[in-house]
């Protein structure tokens, strides 16, 4: 899960490498930090939240793979 946040953001992105992806992991409930550049922010979030909405859901379609439960959290 992990590595697809982090290829979505890299591809949205103007400074890919600043780019950075944190999993803290529960028993049953996941959660992924995205953290990117203060100029980068706007481009993940999107226009009324859409991009991060669509990033969230595509992260719970694959999470449901695999029977557990992932948050994604952008973090300024």
């Amino acid at each position: 899960m992990k590595e697809l946040i982090e290829y979505i953001a890299r591809a949205l992105v103007d400074h890919p490498d600043h780019v950075s992806v944190a999993e803290v992991e529960g028993n049953q409930t996941s959660v992924l930090e995205l953290k990117v550049a203060k100029e980068d922010l706007g481009k993940v979030i999107g226009k009324q939240g859409r991009t991060a909405r669509a990033m969230r859901t595509i992260l719970s379609a694959a999470s449901a793979k695999i029977k557990k439960r992932t948050v994604l959290e952008i973090i300024e």
